[in-house]
């Protein structure tokens, strides 16, 4: 096992096995992190040897977002190369030959959701929660989660998610199609490892064409990646903006202005 600051990657028996090790922030995503995401996949996509791509959270969370810092909320440089990185990381779980399960026991927030549902199966463990929380603080979805949620959901739900930024726990997650599969708790590794062994065991060139054949017929991933990151480079540089994040870290309710 090889450890590349915030990730570990280890490869046997057909496995290619990422974890998110950040488990103090709860795995939330900086841009360094996101980049040497992208390379994993890519570098796993591309090894014969490699038959499933799994992705894995440290700790108690999945993924819990973006990780915002301790700087200027003013300051937009940082987030606008998280968006970037973050689209790298979705391309390369969508566009790659290589099936990819995303393990979800905790949260995913935000980023956190975009990359797990990137993944072609997401298991998850019913203490697993799912967030959409930009509106909180001024700004909206991205890393393709505005169509990869509504691919899973609907319009209505996806909607819902987005626009309130709602939790939601692992029954609904699944009771909405949110995600492939929910197991207790208890069962979560075992169930785990027999999906994988499954998805390792298929042809590998079948697996390719049905994940692309599905994607290509549900998803425009490069033009909603587009669309997310104009609004989104142009939201992180409001004033709401400011405030959101200010109210988040004081525990308090944003007053948003519109400006």
């Amino acid at each position: 096992m090889s450890e590349e600051d915030t990730l570990l990657v280890d490869t046997r028996a057909g496995v290619g096995r990422i974890t998110l090790n950040a488990p103090d922030r709860l795995n939330a995503a900086d841009p360094q992190m996101l980049a040497d995401l992208a390379d994993a996949i890519h570098r796993l996509d591309i090894d014969p040897q490699v038959r499933v791509i799994v992705l894995a959270g440290a700790g108690r969370g999945f993924c819990s977002g973006a990780a915002l810092g301790n700087g200027d909320p003013g300051g937009s440089g940082e987030l606008d190369a998280t968006l970037v990185g973050l689209g790298q990381v979705v391309r390369a779980l969508v566009h790659g030959a290589t099936p990819s399960v995303a393990l979800v026991h905790g949260v995913a927030a935000g980023a956190g959701v975009s990359i797990a549902l990137a993944c072609d199966y997401v298991l998850a463990s019913e203490a697993a929660s799912f967030v959409l929380a930009f509106a909180r603080i001024g700004l909206m979805p991205d890393g393709g989660a505005t169509a990869l949620v509504a691919a899973n959901i609907g319009r209505a739900r996806a909607m819902r998610l987005a626009l309130t930024g709602e939790k939601l726990d692992g029954p609904t997650a699944e009771e909405w199609g949110l995600v492939s599969e929910l197991v207790p708790a208890g069962d979560f590794d075992r169930r785990a490892e027999d999906v994988v062994a499954a998805l390792a065991s298929r042809g590998p060139l079948a697996s390719t064409a049905t994940k692309r054949a599905i994607n290509a017929a549900t998803l425009s991933l490069e033009d909603t990646l587009a669309r997310e990151e104009r609004g989104q480079s142009t939201l992180l540089r409001t004033d709401d903006f400011v405030e959101g994040v200010m109210a988040f870290r004081e525990k308090r309710e944003a007053r948003f202005t519109g400006r």
